[in-house]
């Protein structure tokens, strides 16, 4: 009876983290740059005394999609989106550098170029200052130039582009992909910009909600077993009160 169980709920828990991604990929459907969530599981037999007989659901590499998203052009000077494959790299609230495919990029109010969640965008040089008054344009490569009326253009450096393999980079809580090593990826001259565009979220809301339909459902379908059991159980119990 309690293999029935111990099946029954580890599954019933696995459909539940799927669940939990399908929503967050849904929840996040309109943010600029967001990789798609993803959950994947595989069947490990219960090791103990004796032969195995029981089987459970465990999460195996929960990962991201590094497809590319939607490209949308704004006409915006701050707004970038990377071209193919690489990230832009920011300095994330605890200090480590972090990677991101959203190119909104703003002037904080100190002039210091930034992500549009705040975080100090990583150049190549260290961080990028913007002259008051000026303004900024990004070029397909990175380079960074800010126009000030009355003086010449002034090269402020250049943005920090990354392309480390999927493999190696994890993603955080807050959105952001890390290396799994916990360094800093090396930049890559290779990676390429779209200036005056944002990148859309590659999630597809069609897949996530098919796929939130169907963990609903089989869900559903572990729960009933839970209740087969305790059935059985009660009935079990029934028939041994009899016996005596």
């Amino acid at each position: 009876m309690d293999r029935l169980i111990y099946t029954a709920a580890s599954g019933a828990r696995a459909l539940l983290l799927r669940q939990d991604a399908h929503a967050q990929n849904l929840a996040n459907a309109n943010t600029p740059g967001f990789r798609a969530d993803t959950m994947a599981f595989r069947a490990v037999p219960v090791r103990g005394d004796g032969t195995a007989t029981r089987v459970a659901s465990i999460e195996a590499t929960a990962g991201f999609d590094d497809s590319s998203g939607p490209v949308q052009t704004t006409g915006r000077s701050l707004d970038v989106a990377v071209q193919g494959k690489g990230y832009l790299a920011v300095q994330a609230a605890d200090g480590a550098e972090a990677y991101t495919r959203n190119g909104g990029l703003q002037v904080s109010t100190a002039g210091e170029l930034v992500a549009s969640n705040g975080m100090p965008v990583v150049g190549e040089g260290g961080p990028l200052n913007v002259p008051v008054g000026a303004e900024v344009r990004i070029s397909r490569d990175g380079t960074v130039s800010a126009n000030t009326p009355g003086a010449p253009v002034q090269v402020i450096g250049r943005l920090k582009l990354v392309n480390p393999p999927a493999a190696e980079l994890r993603k955080g809580t807050d959105g952001l992909l890390r290396m799994a090593n916990g360094g800093d990826a090396e930049a890559d001259p290779e990676v390429r910009l779209i200036p005056n565009a944002v990148e859309g979220s590659n999630v597809s809301v069609i897949e996530a909600m098919v796929g939130m339909m169907g963990a609903s459902r089989q869900y559903e379908t572990q729960m009933k077993l839970l209740q087969n059991a305790e059935q059985n159980d009660q009935r079990a119990s029934q028939l041994l009160a009899q016996a005596r």
